[in-house]
């Protein structure tokens, strides 16, 4: 079976359509940038202290992915908006350790 493609171009005359049906535009609805945050974070000495920071930190709006490196205590956090520093020492202080700050920023 062979497949056909074609283009449509969206006028500038307006229109009804919503792309729904594959006929509009073809762009794809707007997202936010990623944001990327290191913060050096003090107390953590092993799994569970990775576990639970990690899972304070997914609480936070907009936060999308959390890395936590153990061995020299700096803890990723990539979200769709920047995070506020009091938003992120309120979750680690939550999980039992200190933020000592933001690094690189």
């Amino acid at each position: 079976m062979s497949e056909t493609t074609f283009t449509v171009e969206s006028s500038s005359t307006g229109g009804s359509c919503c792309g729904s049906c594959g006929t509009g535009t073809g762009k794809a609805p707007a997202t936010a940038a990623a944001e990327r945050a290191v913060f050096q974070v003090k107390g953590m000495t092993c799994g569970h202290c990775v576990s639970s920071v990690t899972a304070e930190l997914e609480k936070v709006a907009g936060v999308t992915e959390v890395a936590v490196d153990l061995a020299t205590g700096q803890v990723t956090v990539d979200s769709t908006a920047p995070l506020a520093d009091t938003d992120v020492a309120a979750a680690i202080d939550e999980a039992g350790y200190a933020l000592i700050g933001r690094i690189g920023a």
